[in-house]
């Protein structure tokens, strides 16, 4: 049985990107100069309520490609998967080509 994770709330379900570790030519790269914390959005929540009672929708979408603080957010692993829990907050920004 597959399983979903439906996020609640302001929450954001991101799987990361693992970058190469060689170049197409077959050069190993060091781990460090080839890390960038980002990921791609599997899944969003609604958003949450402001004071006034009013829904403050998620500022990524599914599918977006964003950047991730170093540290943070909450491992789920479904089946073989492994993905973070973020909150939108938490999120320093997206990607773009």
């Amino acid at each position: 049985m597959a399983k979903r994770l439906a996020p609640l709330l302001n929450r954001v379900l991101v799987e990361k990107i693992v970058p190469p570790s060689k170049t197409s030519a077959g050069i190993l790269l060091p781990e460090k100069t080839a890390q960038l914390n980002s990921g791609k959005v599997v899944a969003v929540g609604p958003g949450a309520r402001n004071r006034d009672g009013q829904l403050v929708p998620v500022s990524v979408k599914e599918g977006d490609t964003v950047l991730l603080p170093e540290y943070g957010g909450t491992e789920v692993k479904l089946g073989d998967k492994e993905y973070h829990l973020y909150r939108d907050d938490d999120i320093l920004g997206t990607l773009h080509d």
